[in-house]
């Protein structure tokens, strides 16, 4: 009797854990009883399949074992807006908010609907007003101590080639993530906020490609992150970019006007095509130097869409060297002997709203001059 007191009283005092047992426990029988149903019995692979999708879906393993993945499991929130925080995009908004969670994650629960405001689903570029209910979903959030950082890019500060009070800028190399996803949990702007924990609003300015190299701008106030969003959706921004294109160029000056389309795959990559049914999509273009089988291009985006420069250049018969996800298999030049995308973003500049000239510019990697 005395026993099955004090187990009841350990129950009471640790509910959340007894419950993470039970969910173990039923995990475990539920496994077994699919492994004995294909064991004797041959067309049973619905079955076990069936069972399977019922686990991932009620008692899914991760989930039970989230204390001692180091993951921090969130309950449904639901934020009010205030005065300081509107005017902003939702992704934006919820970057900011939950710092260590992918971007990734973010859009997907934005496209799905489990983000609402005001009981409504919004699209990523809705932006928000004063006293809009957002309702988010339960997340499950990497902590902090568990960010796995790029093995040969822990040091961050190795590449801020400019700092102030209002801004950082990286001369980001290829092959390091803005922000985390795809297996790595902490890109620039995670190792930046680990780097600079006094330092709360750091934010990314605009975001470049993975495999694109250059000139990165992080925000360190909320104030001139809006303002510059402000420059960017108005057009009051320049950004310049190189690039080692395949072939001899043809013109001096071109300017590429295709409208462009993005398309998410079931794997939540993204790919892009020309379509009329697109958004208006400009890219100026200039020759500066002409190489015997590649050419270096500078490219000016008049519009930001999501590759614009790959697809562009591409579409146009000049595609990017060591682009892997647009450059047709068929093409002469192999591939495998790109040792990088040659996409560089060389510089990016505004005027402030103190009415400074601001230049941020990186220089060309060595490796485009090897051609």
């Amino acid at each position: 009797m005395l026993i099955a007191i004090i187990f009841l009283l350990f129950l009471i005092v640790n509910r959340s854990k007894i419950k993470e047992f039970f969910q173990y426990v039923v995990y475990l029988f539920i496994s077994l009883y699919g492994y004995f149903l294909s064991i004797y019995y041959k067309d049973s692979t619905i079955v076990v399949t069936l069972l399977n999708f019922v686990l991932s879906k009620i008692y899914y393993y991760p989930r039970v074992m989230t204390n001692n993945s180091r993951n921090i499991m969130t309950r449904v929130q639901k934020l009010i807006i205030s005065e300081s925080e509107a005017g902003q995009r939702i992704d934006n908004f919820l970057m900011r908010k939950f710092k260590d969670l992918p971007r990734s994650k973010i859009y997907k629960i934005i496209r799905k609907g489990e983000v609402r405001v005001s009981g409504r689903r919004k699209q990523p570029s809705y932006k928000i007003k004063t006293n809009d209910e957002l309702r988010i979903p339960p997340l499950s959030i990497v902590s902090k101590s568990k960010l796995k950082f790029p093995a040969h890019k822990t040091n961050i500060e190795n590449f801020i080639i400019f700092e102030d009070q209002d801004f950082i800028v990286i001369n980001k190399p290829s092959g390091l993530a803005v922000h985390g996803g795809s297996g790595i949990s902490a890109g620039v702007i995670e190792q930046l906020r680990s780097l600079k924990s006094n330092e709360k609003d750091l934010a990314l300015v605009h975001r470049i490609d993975k495999e694109t190299s250059g000139c990165l701008v992080i925000s360190k106030r909320r104030s001139v992150l809006r303002d510059i969003h402000e420059k960017f959706r108005n057009g009051e921004v320049n950004k310049n970019y190189f690039a080692i294109v395949i072939g001899t160029w043809d013109y001096f000056k071109k300017s590429i006007d295709l409208p462009l389309m993005t398309h998410h795959r079931k794997n939540g990559e993204r790919h892009v095509t020309a379509d009329l049914r697109g958004k208006k999509s400009k890219t100026n273009v200039k020759l500066v130097n002409q190489y015997k089988k590649f050419a270096l291009i500078q490219c000016q985006p008049i519009t930001g869409r999501t590759h614009q420069l790959r697809v562009h250049l591409c579409e146009i018969g000049y595609p990017i060297y060591g682009d892997k996800k647009y450059i047709d298999d068929q093409d002469p030049i192999d591939r495998k002997d790109a040792k990088r995308l040659y996409l560089h973003a060389q510089s990016l500049s505004f005027v402030d709203r103190n009415g400074n000239d601001r230049i941020f510019s990186s220089p060309l990697p060595s490796e485009f001059n090897a051609f």
